[in-house]
């Protein structure tokens, strides 16, 4: 029986900044990271090498080494468990390293200390899935109601969800879970693209990328607004006009709008209909965005990916305040807190479609976006998942999207685990501060300021 014999935690960060890759109106010069964490164990895999699991979450550059820190001291509280007990029970594990109570008070459950949780979490769930030798997603949809319900962190949420009404949402979807599989091995499921809309790119560059998206079969297509309107509608004329009054336009505006601007700035894009208008404010304004939302219908209210927690989640339902759920993989508190997102929205009709607009995040929500259609939803109405493909080469098990008849969709992974191990040769060279990259550009800088010498 294997045990967990150590951890590392490495800060990674890739250099997107430099070609605007990740841009939008309030984050614009973005360099993409990861507080990676690495539990090692004393065992192998299915395939005869160290069993170990990995695990991130997901930040922007600066302040990448505060949740490193904070991950560090979560995860060593691992050290010495079995493997074989974390996966009878990982719902035990969730609420060990929850139950710290000196660094629950510098949250609780939001900021470092939620995301570097879900780093911990989401590497105890890929170490549990390459022990099991399934990819993630199999083992949960594999699980019975009860099982899943029992990994699902429930705590404040029995006014509107009890754990009896849980089970029954998950039993009522049981008996055809293998048709839905069947389908997505098919199909794949279905993404959306927001590689070609950054809000750093120019209009050669975004009437260049929108045409190539139109080419390779994406329905949908994600554009970022809301730094200056005069461009957004020049943007939007641009993407409208290449994609076609067909396939779906929907716009993001990463939380910089007031809530009054955020109405006028909508109403003016109204003629390009999109979709969705996605973080048109304060991530945390639950009632604002229930005020958008009745002003701007029918264009729809997406939000999420800056959501602390399964109780701001279920705030947001109750208040009618949005139509698309857009979850984090790395903000919320990994599968145990997602699992219980998915079934309030199951509750609420409201449809998930994760945010992945970050390193790793497209690997992670393929899971979790067939465990909800299998297991959860059962149902793939205005649902569509995030891809940016960007930085999937640095991943030993790249999430991979194709054409599967109904459009552009994720495939089934296949490979063991949570498909969240860098590469190693990946992690060597954008380790911060002392990778090969980082090292090298942090010469050239010294270079550059003493003139050469």
């Amino acid at each position: 029986m294997p045990q967990i014999t150590g951890v590392t935690v490495e800060d990674v960060r890739f250099p997107t900044s430099l070609t605007g890759d990740g841009s939008d109106a309030m984050n614009k010069d973005g360099d993409y990271s990861a507080a990676y964490v690495t539990l090692h164990t004393d065992g192998i895999d299915t395939v005869a090498a160290p069993l170990a699991g990995h695990g991130l979450t997901f930040t922007i550059g600066r302040g990448n080494d505060i949740v490193v820190a904070a991950a560090q001291q979560q995860a060593t509280r691992l050290v010495g468990w079995d493997v074989d007990v974390m996966a009878a029970d990982m719902g035990a594990v969730y609420r060990f390293l929850t139950s710290d109570s000196q660094l629950r008070w510098l949250g609780p459950e939001k900021g470092v200390i939620h995301l570097s949780l879900a780093a911990v979490l989401n590497a105890s769930w890929d170490l549990v899935a390459r022990h099991a030798g399934r990819p993630l997603w199999q083992l949960l949809t594999d699980m019975s109601p009860e099982q899943l319900v029992d990994i699902a962190d429930l705590r404040y949420l029995s006014d509107v969800l009890t754990r009896e009404e849980a089970i029954d949402i998950l039993r009522s979807r049981e008996g055809t879970k293998d048709d839905r599989v069947a389908e997505l091995a098919r199909t794949g499921y279905p993404v959306y693209t927001t590689s070609a809309g950054w809000l750093g790119y120019g209009d050669d560059k975004l009437r260049k990328l929108c045409s190539e998206a139109v080419d390779a079969g994406y329905e949908y297509v994600k554009l970022k607004v809301g730094a200056d309107l005069s461009d957004d509608i020049r943007r939007c004329s641009i993407a409208r006009e290449i994609i076609g009054p067909d396939r779906k336009l929907m716009i993001d505006a990463n939380q910089v709008w007031e809530v009054g601007q955020a109405v006028e700035w909508v109403q003016a894009l109204a003629r390009f209909e999109p979709l969705w208008i996605e973080e048109p404010t304060g991530p945390d304004d639950i009632l604002g965005h229930a005020a958008i939302r009745r002003a701007v219908a029918p264009i729809g209210v997406a939000t999420g990916e800056h959501c602390h927690n399964r109780v701001m989640f279920k705030q947001f339902f109750q208040a009618d305040a949005i139509d698309f759920c857009q979850l984090d993989t790395g903000r919320l508190g990994s599968i145990n807190e997602i699992v219980a997102v998915l079934l309030l929205a199951a509750k609420f009709n409201v449809p998930v479609c994760p945010h992945a607009g970050g390193v790793g995040l497209c690997e992670m929500v393929q899971h979790v976006s067939v465990l909800d259609y299998v297991a959860v939803s059962s149902d793939l109405t205005n649902r569509v998942t995030e891809f940016v493909d960007h930085l999937h080469e640095h991943f030993t098990d790249p999430c991979v999207v194709r054409d599967g008849g109904a459009g552009i969709g994720y495939v089934l992974p296949s490979r063991p685990g949570y498909s969240t191990q860098l590469r190693e040769s990946s992690v060597k060279q954008y380790r911060f501060p002392d990778g090969s990259y980082w090292a090298s550009a942090a010469a050239s800088t010294l270079v550059s300021i003493g003139g050469g010498e």
